[in-house]
């Protein structure tokens, strides 16, 4: 059995890892995690030795890795124009465009951090996660500017940039072509930005303008600096941000080239294409498709609204892809699609799937269609994310999160944080070069989770088996998760019960074809008068979509135990029926 060194946080003695054995050919027991010192020496190489490839493809229009080059420079120079201190947080508010890409790159080689925003987040979601994280700086696309408008004046934010689905893409093609005109009805809400109080607003192509006319400041960013915010509810349910440092997210890079490069190299020699359908702002597509991608000089198919499914499959016919990260229900929602089923699969090598668990329904479907299987991983915000993988060679559904992935450590633990047995259930705990160091400012929280040996601690129940292999069977937090996004009943409660005709509510996840889980919601009426459709609008203002309950459904009382505490578990073992 193959064995590797553990971590010095442990004893030096050698510690033998099931799972090596049953590691595919060609995938090392140890990724070179140290590779780059930062991120920023990562992506320099990548323009270096990538420069004429493109780098990415956004309704049929594309930029090289040296136009992303130039025009993070500039926009990196701009930022630095601002008197910003080293390590301030800028945030992104966008969906997947050109100008994330180019934004990541300008934030990191800035020597700032990146605060990734859901854009679809509403006013009071978004002016929490600027407060907590501190974020003076956020680039916006136009399109929900009006959602940062609500938040004026009360949070730290000093300078505002607004990108425009026009802009950007001809700034280097011979004058700026608005290809959003010809290409994308434009539904921009009405907004208004004040200007009071010292605060900018400026348009991200007169920022890329001011910048190409100042040098870009070269900063000693060192490894064990953060890059990123990523913010989760961590295992309270509280949004709080994991900190990533740049050593974190170089390692998983590394880790998760090590585990797909033998099989990405099936691919021939051409250049990669990588589908980029799920958010940059989630920690999977940020990692596996933006950072990875510029590693490996692959092209990153850019998909705006990846819910537009038939817009989807036509762009999907224009390219010959390799490389289809996504969650189940995308994968189930293309297997499903007629002209999908049309499409040439002949260079799809890796159909890789995370945030929420594959059905084997879905991955039959998808394989029978594609000839790709659904290669099921795991992971999570703090972990940079991934943690574990199945194996890509692997044509058969396994069930389970697959192997640790090189570097990593996972143990099974009881609550008294000993071992257990294989076969026996206990808490995923995590040790690798990908796990964060901590929550943002939040002491309390990063005690809760990290061990005195440097475990992550998961939240969720599972067992391993002899080979290495581990099953999620439960999960120790409340936690729903909905389309691979976390949701917690304490953030829902906390909302719903500010409804003056509340009396007390509870929310649980219940299983949802479409969604993997779905949000229900139980309500006493402190108001007789209350409706599903005054409940619903509260979580409308309040919630992003898929926060929003699916199921409302009103009782006279809430089953507690003997101290007054709500019981979900009885909730969800006798209230799962939607029909109510």
């Amino acid at each position: 059995m193959r064995t590797i060194d553990p971590s010095p946080r442990i004893s030096a003695q050698e510690v033998t890892f099931p799972w090596l054995e049953h590691y595919p050919p060609g995938v090392p027991a140890e990724a070179p995690v140290n590779a780059y010192r930062t991120l920023t020496d990562l992506l320099d190489e990548a323009f270096r030795s990538f420069g004429s490839r493109d780098a990415a493809a956004c309704m049929d229009v594309k930029l090289k890795y040296r136009d992303i080059d130039s025009l993070s420079e500039s926009l990196g120079a701009w930022l630095q124009s601002l008197g910003l201190p080293a390590g301030a947080r800028v945030a992104l508010m966008m969906p997947n465009v050109p100008q994330y890409l180019v934004s990541i790159a300008a934030i990191l080689r800035g020597g700032f951090v990146v605060v990734n925003v859901n854009p679809l987040y509403t006013a009071r979601e978004l002016e929490h996660q600027l407060n907590d994280s501190g974020a003076e700086v956020v680039i916006v696309l136009e399109n929900f500017a009006c959602v940062l408008e609500e938040t004026a004046g009360r949070t730290p934010v000093k300078h505002v940039v607004l990108a425009a689905m026009g802009d950007l893409l001809g700034f280097w093609r011979g004058g700026l072509i608005n290809f959003a005109v010809r290409h994308v009805r434009r539904m921009v809400p009405e907004f208004s930005l004040p200007r009071d109080g010292g605060r900018t607003v400026t348009r991200f192509n007169a920022a890329l303008d001011e910048g190409s006319r100042r040098n870009l400041q070269r900063v000693t960013t060192g490894p064990d600096d953060p890059a990123f915010l990523q913010y989760t509810g961590g295992t309270t349910g509280v949004s709080k941000g994991a900190v990533l440092l740049h050593r974190n997210v170089v390692a998983n890079i590394m880790q998760c080239e090590a585990w797909f490069k033998p099989m990405l190299d099936k691919a021939g020699e051409q250049q990669l294409v990588v589908v980029c359908a799920l958010p940059l702002y989630h920690i999977f597509a940020l990692t596996i498709c933006a950072l990875m991608g510029a590693r490996m000089g692959a092209m990153n198919l850019l998909i705006p609204n990846p819910r537009d499914i038939p817009g989807l499959v036509r762009t999907l016919s224009r390219y010959r892809v390799n490389m289809f990260p996504a969650v189940n229900t995308l994968f189930n929602a293309l297997a499903n699609d007629a002209d999908f089923a049309r499409l040439d699969f002949s260079g799809l090598v890796v159909s890789n799937g995370g945030g929420m668990a594959v059905q084997q329904g879905t991955a039959e479907r998808w394989f029978k269609v594609t000839g790709c299987p659904v290669v099921e991983g795991y992971g999570l915000s703090e972990t940079s994310p991934v943690a574990t993988s199945n194996r890509l060679d692997l044509a058969e559904f396994t069930g389970t999160i697959g192997l640790p992935v090189p570097s990593t450590e996972i143990a099974i633990r009881d609550d008294e944080n000993k071992d257990v047995p294989l076969g026996v259930a206990g808490e995923i705990c995590i040790r690798g070069p990908q796990v964060m160091p901590g929550y943002w400012n939040r002491p309390d929280e990063t005690a809760r989770v990290m061990t005195a040996d440097g475990f992550f601690k998961s939240g969720d129940v599972g067992v391993m088996d002899e080979r290495g292999y581990v099953r999620i069977v439960d999960r120790k937090k409340d936690m729903i998760l909905v389309s691979g996004f976390n949701v917690y009943p304490n953030e829902i409660e906390q909302i719903v019960s500010q409804h003056p005709g509340v009396l007390e509510c509870a929310a649980i996840g219940i299983p949802d074809d479409k969604s993997g889980e779905a949000v229900k919601l139980f309500v006493v009426k402190n108001d007789a008068t209350l409706s599903e459709d005054d409940v619903a609008a509260h979580c409308k203002e309040n919630f992003t979509a898929y926060k929003r309950p699916k199921y409302i459904e009103f009782r006279d009382e809430l089953p507690k135990s003997n101290v007054g505490k709500i019981l979900r578990r009885e909730l969800r073992e006798r209230g799962s029926d939607t029909s109510r």
